[in-house]
């Protein structure tokens, strides 16, 4: 827990670690879209929002937290496609007042539209979002749950940046809508280290067993994720939305978009091509 900055005193650690495992079981949506947005739509959306939140270099809780309130907020309220983007910002910005210590200017935010939207639009879209989701901003990420299990499992610093790249697309995909934060990180890292193939002890693969442990699923549920980012992270390099690809196929995230192994993931996990 400490490893996510989550270990103020050890009397609270299994509290804590439990309200994590608990929440889960209400963040999972239904992955049907409402009309008129489409997979597409949303992607694009999605990877514009990817562009924005590295531009200002908020955290990765950041980001999950403001797709996960973007998959939310468009489930119950009526919104036009016009609309589409500003509710998109509002989301980051709703994520970034509940993680970050610093905050852009609403009229950054705007410029960032081509001032398409007035801040009166922006703040009254705000007010609209909050009162829709009754004010409840929370979520264990995926994210911390790869932490956790990766540390757990002692993967190398490849594996964790392979599946990181892994879940950052999954955002891509709407299809993932409907799968729970922990079932998202377990099929990342292991997705991950199928592909970095990391020579194993009996030692790791003990301490894998028991970072195992904390997935809550079936083993077809898993393959499914992992079949849903394998075929993202193949076809990722030619698809309009790149934000992702661009972003890890940087020395800083050890290239992993660029692996080798990606472009038979579809071969390996048995999938036709």
């Amino acid at each position: 827990m400490s490893k996510l900055g989550l270990l103020y005193d050890h009397t609270y650690t299994w509290d804590i670690f439990s309200d994590m495992m608990r929440s889960q079981q209400h963040l999972a949506l239904s992955s049907e879209l409402p009309k008129p947005f489409t997979k597409k739509t949303r992607a694009i959306l999605v990877d514009w929002l990817i562009q924005v939140h590295e531009a200002f270099n908020f955290s990765e809780e950041t980001l999950y937290l403001a797709v996960h309130l973007l998959n939310r907020v468009l489930r119950l309220i009526k919104i036009s496609i016009s609309s589409l983007q500003l509710l998109g910002v509002v989301c980051l910005f709703l994520a970034a007042k509940k993680e970050e210590c610093l905050l852009p200017e609403v009229s950054e935010l705007c410029y960032l539209m081509a001032n398409t939207y007035s801040k009166k639009q922006l703040l009254r879209m705000e007010r609209r979002v909050l009162c829709t989701l009754e004010f409840d901003l929370s979520l264990t990420p995926p994210i911390h749950f790869l932490l956790l299990s990766a540390y757990i499992a002692c993967c190398g610093e490849k594996v964790i940046c392979m599946a990181r790249y892994l879940l950052e697309l999954s955002l891509l995909e709407a299809e993932c809508v409907c799968f729970i934060p922990v079932q998202l990180a377990a099929a990342a890292l292991r997705l991950a280290r199928h592909l970095i193939q990391e020579p194993h002890t009996p030692e790791s693969e003990a301490a894998w067993c028991i970072a195992s442990t904390i997935y809550l699923g079936s083993e077809a549920t898993l393959f499914t994720i992992m079949h849903i980012m394998a075929a993202a992270a193949v076809r990722a390099h030619n698809q309009e939305t790149r934000a992702t690809f661009v972003k890890f196929s940087t020395k800083e995230m050890l290239y992993v978009s660029l692996h080798p192994a990606l472009k038979s993931a579809l071969c390996l996990l048995s999938l036709q091509t």
